[in-house]
């Protein structure tokens, strides 16, 4: 009887500026973009490679891509609630947010 076992390889790599191997052009490309992110003021330049054995569709990947985004969106917004629930408690109850309690 044979087994048959299922192999796959996924890397996925986000990155916000060249690397050390990168070529002079990479780098160049790289400070434009970190220049153009300092012009709008508003965004964040990254680069994403994904590479998926067996291939899967383009769509798919964008797909997925956009279902993290969703996620990373909730998330940020949750860290956002807590830290203003945390202002609100500091200036309503600042006695429960003194550095050292002993003194």
């Amino acid at each position: 009887m044979r087994v048959y076992r299922p192999e796959w390889h996924c890397t996925f790599t986000v990155n916000e500026g060249a690397g050390r191997e990168a070529s002079w052009r990479d780098r160049f490309a790289w400070r434009l973009r970190r220049f153009a992110d300092r012009l709008d003021g508003k965004g964040r330049t990254v680069s994403i490679e994904c590479h998926v054995e067996p291939e899967v569709s383009r769509q798919d990947i964008d797909t997925c891509l956009v279902k993290g985004f969703e996620v990373t969106h909730t998330l940020l917004n949750q860290l956002a609630q807590q830290a203003a629930c945390e202002d609100v408690m500091r200036d309503a109850k600042s006695e429960l947010f003194e550095q050292d309690p002993y003194r």
